[in-house]
């Protein structure tokens, strides 16, 4: 008999109506924590999140602040800034960013020198940090780009300011020239004031000044449509602009010096004994700084790299020179201030000298010698044999530390970078560097400027401003006033005086400079030639320094012109004027340009009368 299951109708409806409580709870409590959650982010956190929608439209872009302008000390406009695009790149916004610089590269031409620059800003760029890509766009490249514009995300053309040197080569080596940032400059900068800014000073006047030049960072806050596009400024912090440098150097003496040297290398420098102002500094060969402004090309920079007669290399600062006889005076100043000598006492030159235990003469440069001569004398036509026997009895730590006093071996502090400190060696220095005994035939050679001793021009021709004022010395300067753009306020520069070089003698700057201004007005002195319609007296001396061992049969010594230039003598020759009241002080080197009094000493003259003779009103010569 089959079993009748009953239904149990209570118990059925109780477990429905349980479950439909467990789901009704469990449907309350997710309820409740949305609510919760939209409390939270509603109420409390609104705040933040309206902040971060309010990001999503509104964007903050830092303005460039535009570079101080630089003068010369008469406002010849030396750097100047024109008008420019560059293209900029944010590689956060970039889906595939090597497909988009090939891309670009369709639509403006991209350089491989443009490529590795990117590529090392990027290793150590900021977030969301624009990098140059190309700057100085052609309006044909603008243009070009424009019309895809919408194809590259991330990828835009921004208004800027390139720099410019008018005058390009002629101040090319004391001016310098701005270039792209590299990554390890950007590291060493401060980010925030260079997130927008694309070059920065490289070499003299500009990098030296960078923090002056550079000028603060500005700020604007843009609203952007969907597609990331600026649609108007919501705020703006305008930028700071750099400050305007106005340069010691004149650029009526700085042409003339240029077109005095010629096609030579070498280098002239020009001071104001009475401050240290710079007036002219130029370097030959040179080149044009106009090149490195947007990066230079490899073929370019291969071209001045490669060139043997070193355009690049700047002369009065790097260039170290045996100073052949110019050495003389300090050397005769010397001899005084240690007493070693009576300057009126006459010495017998018969044209060599011989050192103890040396059967080998050391030579004079005049054949047959110069007979019977005292200082003056000996400084006025440059006897070797006299400074011969001032070098041994003066000996070389004396010379060592009279020549240091003038600031020979050490950096005159001009500031610009790559300066170098010549040599004035010493026994201590020989066993330090070379790991040798100093010998007494090379303390004699060193009393004419040869043998160890190196200077830079530079070197030479703040020791002749220092000798001009009795001693009295400034450090070397280029920055003659600084104006304030936005005031229109341009404010001096305050020469910084150094310790003065002692002299024993009293009577001992005026018998050197008398003898130098004989060197120069005297019929017997070696630099007689640039006397003649001088309006001004000049105070000089020539030197003529040796850069290879000449052997007599195999190019002779009887005329220079018979000699390889490469080989024949360097020609120095440094002054001042006018003599009694110096307002400048001239050192010039012309490398294998022979002797000093014929191919150096022109060269000052001509620098002087541009800067002693000109006329208000002069103006430059058009580059």
């Amino acid at each position: 008999m089959a079993r009748v299951r009953i239904r149990n109708e209570w118990l059925e409806r109780h477990q429905f109506t349980l479950r439909i409580v467990v789901v009704g709870i469990i449907g309350l409590v997710l309820l409740l924590t949305v609510a919760a959650r939209l409390f939270y982010l509603q109420v409390i956190n609104h705040s933040h999140y309206a902040t971060l929608a309010e990001g999503n439209r509104l964007h903050d872009e830092p303005v460039t602040p535009p570079r101080g302008l630089i003068f010369d000390r008469n406002g010849v406009l030396l750097a100047e800034n024109r008008p420019s695009y560059e293209m900029d790149i944010i590689p956060e916004q970039v889906d595939d960013l090597q497909a988009t610089l090939t891309a670009l590269g369709q639509v403006v031409n991209i350089r491989p020198q443009d490529l590795k620059q990117f590529d090392d800003l990027l290793k150590t760029k900021q977030p969301f940090q624009p990098l140059p890509l190309r700057t100085d766009l052609s309006d044909v490249e603008v243009a070009r780009f424009a019309v895809d514009r919408q194809n590259f995300p991330g990828v835009d053309i921004r208004a800027s300011l390139s720099r410019y040197y008018p005058l390009g080569p002629a101040t090319a080596h004391v001016v310098g020239y701005v270039g792209i940032i590299s990554a390890d400059e950007l590291a060493k900068l401060n980010p925030a004031q260079y997130i927008s800014t694309s070059q920065v000073g490289k070499i003299g006047v500009e990098g030296a000044y960078e923090n002056l030049l550079h000028g603060s960072v500005g700020m604007r806050q843009v609203e952007t449509n969907a597609q990331g596009r600026a649609v108007r400024v919501v705020s703006y912090t305008p930028p700071v602009p750099g400050s305007d440098l106005y340069l010691s150097i004149d650029v009526r003496v700085q042409q003339a010096a240029e077109k005095a040297l010629g096609n030579d290398s070498g280098a002239v420098i020009a001071i104001n004994p009475q401050n240290g102002e710079v007036l002219a500094l130029v370097s030959k060969p040179t080149y044009d700084p106009n090149l490195f402004v947007s990066g230079i090309s490899t073929v370019d920079y291969a071209n001045l790299s490669n060139d043997p007669s070193q355009p690049l290399f700047n002369r009065v600062l790097r260039g170290q020179y045996p100073p052949g006889s110019t050495i003389k005076p300090f050397l005769g100043l010397a001899a005084l201030n240690y007493g070693v000598l009576n300057p009126f006492k006459d010495l017998m030159c018969p044209g060599y000298f011989y050192l103890q235990g040396n059967p080998n003469p050391y030579r004079d440069w005049k054949r047959g010698g110069h007979g019977e001569i005292d200082l003056p004398g000996a400084i006025t036509e440059s006897c070797d044999v006299y400074f011969y026997t001032v070098a041994l009895k003066l000996g070389i730590d004396k010379i060592h530390d009279f020549l240091t006093a003038f600031g020979f071996g050490e950096s005159t502090g001009l500031g610009l970078m790559g300066e170098q400190v010549g040599v004035v060696p010493s026994p201590q220095w020989k066993r330090r560097t070379l790991h040798q005994p100093w010998y007494l035939g090379e303390t004699v050679i060193t009393g004419i400027g040869q043998g160890y001793l190196l200077v830079t021009p530079l070197q030479l021709a703040d020791a002749t401003a220092a000798l001009s004022m009795h001693g009295q010395r400034f450090v070397p300067h280029l920055l003659h006033a600084i104006g304030d753009p936005l005031s229109g306020i341009v404010s001096d520069t305050t020469p910084h005086a150094l310790p003065e070089v002692g002299e024993s003698d009293p009577q001992a700057w005026d018998l050197v400079i008398k003898a130098m201004q004989n060197a120069v007005a005297s019929v017997h002195g070696t630099a007689h030639g640039i006397s003649y319609g001088a309006q001004f007296s000049i105070a000089g001396k020539t030197g003529t320094a040796q850069v290879h061992r000449k052997r007599l049969g195999v190019f002779g010594e009887e005329d220079e012109s018979d000699i390889p230039k490469a080989l024949r003598d360097n020609a120095l020759f440094i002054a001042f004027a006018p003599v009694s009241n110096p307002r400048i002080a001239v050192a010039v080197v012309v490398e294998h340009g022979g002797g000093g009094g014929s191919t150096a000493a022109p060269i000052a003259r001509k620098v002087m009368d541009a800067y002693l003779l000109q006329k208000p009103g002069d103006k430059p010569t058009a580059p």
